[in-house]
């Protein structure tokens, strides 16, 4: 007799399995051809969208050395555009090639499952930013001496590799927009991712805008650090939920962070460029030192950082509550067992139900009368 093989069936896939999966391509699809169109119908003007505009070239009366730097316009809100969707892209490849896999083997619940997700992406960027970011400084002179940061204001002249930071940083927040849609961000969990893109978006373009590169990026880069020791623990807790030490020096460093942002502003617009000669407005020259522009770039600056320490501080609480009730109950069993020992005597020294004292006689019987 032939023995006939028992092929396994394939295993079935769900009707809203299958049509998220076609979404997302679709999405991703639709992505790519609007690249393709943008860059088909503007042929000659390609370079705007891929290379870093406004190059202006300075040259030295006594030498023949020439100095680039560059100025923000118009155009480059088609350079970040195009950046835009390259992070789009490289959102995906992270999703796919690294969190994805992750997350198969840690079987995570829908709500991890999406804040795993969040705080993979951002620890990447973070750290990216934040090694950026500190090269950047590191070459540069502004970084020892904190008076650069109003002294010849209006620092219209960028170098190039400050203007493509500012570019990038600008894309990559507004690409976490659509990216919402794309992740199938939980309903509730929209308010708060999008809280904290407009105020990314917000504070990085003003401080692009208004000519305070400078202090933008000194205030970026321990930001950046402290995000990325942050979402770094909150992935180890995901997958143990034991390693917790990681959130200890994130709180410590979050304090120093918001103490440094608030120093360096109130030193910046309260002080320095108060001080300053150039405090005519202009929008050609890019001056933008007056009153109301200060007040207003100070305000913002230590009302996000009070909201921060706000939520900070909620946070805390919250873990603190959450710890001293789970040792509640311990504590009230372990008081009810001492108790119970100290009241119930012991049954060796029970004599005919009543306790027998150390030392002592026992209870004489009674005897029984002759009826």
């Amino acid at each position: 007799m032939r023995l006939r093989r028992k092929h396994k069936s394939p295993p079935v896939l769900s009707h809203e399995f299958v049509i998220q999966n076609h979404v997302d391509f679709v999405s991703r699809l639709v992505v790519s051809l609007l690249m393709g169109v943008v860059f088909e119908a503007t042929t000659k003007n390609a370079i705007i969208f891929v290379a870093v505009q406004y190059n202006v070239t300075y040259t030295i009366d006594d030498s023949n050395e020439q100095f680039h730097f560059y100025d923000y316009g118009p155009k480059d809100i088609a350079t970040i555009f195009f950046y835009m969707l390259i992070a789009i892209n490289l959102h995906a490849v992270i999703q796919e090639n690294i969190l994805d896999k992750i997350n198969r083997r840690l079987h995570l619940s829908k709500t991890k499952h999406s804040k795993f997700n969040e705080s993979g992406q951002l620890a990447f960027f973070s750290l990216f930013s934040f090694i950026w970011g500190s090269s950047i400084l590191n070459a540069e002179e502004f970084a020892m001496d904190l008076t650069s940061l109003w002294t010849e204001y209006p620092h219209c002249r960028m170098l190039f590799q400050v203007k493509f930071f500012y570019i990038c940083q600008i894309a990559y927040w507004l690409h976490a927009l659509p990216e919402l849609y794309f992740q199938k961000i939980q309903k509730e969990d929209i308010p708060r991712q999008l809280c904290y893109i407009c105020l990314y978006i917000i504070h990085i373009s003003g401080a692009y805008i208004l000519n305070f590169q400078r202090l933008g990026l000194i205030l970026m880069v321990p930001h950046y650090l402290v995000e990325f020791i942050f979402h770094a623990s909150r992935l180890f807790y995901f997958s143990d939920e034991n390693k917790q030490k990681g959130f200890t020096i994130w709180a410590l460093l979050f304090v120093v962070v918001r103490l440094l942002t608030l120093t360096l502003s109130v030193l910046t617009f309260g002080f320095g460029l108060a001080r300053a000669e150039n405090s005519d407005f202009s929008i050609a020259d890019g001056n933008f030192n007056v009153l109301p522009v200060r007040i207003g770039c100070l305000a913002t600056v230590c009302l996000t950082q009070a909201w921060m320490m706000w939520k900070f501080i909620n946070f805390q609480l919250k873990k603190y509550r959450e710890h001293v009730n789970n040792q509640i109950p311990k504590k009230k069993i372990t008081n009810t067992k001492k108790k119970r020992t100290n009241q119930e005597p012991n049954r060796e020294n029970c004599v005919n139900g009543a306790a027998k004292v150390e030392g002592e006689a026992s209870p004489r019987i009674r005897k029984s009368k002759p009826v």
